[in-house]
């Protein structure tokens, strides 16, 4: 079992914005499909310059004791020595999603 310092910097797609967040656990979810995380981690608040996309998260993290992220809005899952900043960046992903269903295009 891993000490309760790991930490994990989780990448993820929301709403056309990637997400850069730490949390101390992330494993599969009993809801099919979902990726649990909890016990985020944010900064210390060691400097003067506050950073609005770090200030975004915390606000929206507040009160989340645990997160379900789909699976096919996850970046990447990394095991880090220690957390960063926490960020947003517009525009979403470079990774392309996988079709889901609807007609085959092009000729057969």
């Amino acid at each position: 079992m891993k000490d309760n310092k790991t930490v994990y910097k989780v990448m993820f797609v929301n709403q056309e914005e990637t997400y850069e967040i730490f949390a101390r656990h992330v494993y599969p979810s009993e809801m099919y499909g979902f990726v649990e995380v909890e016990e985020f981690v944010f900064g210390e608040r060691s400097q003067l310059l506050v950073d609005p996309g770090e200030e975004k998260l915390k606000a929206e993290f507040a009160q989340v004791k645990r997160s379900y992220i789909p699976m096919h809005s996850v970046i990447r899952i990394d095991e880090v020595e220690k957390e960063g900043v926490a960020k947003v960046t517009k525009g979403g992903s470079v990774v392309s999603q996988l079709p889901m269903g609807g007609k085959p295009t092009g000729n057969r």
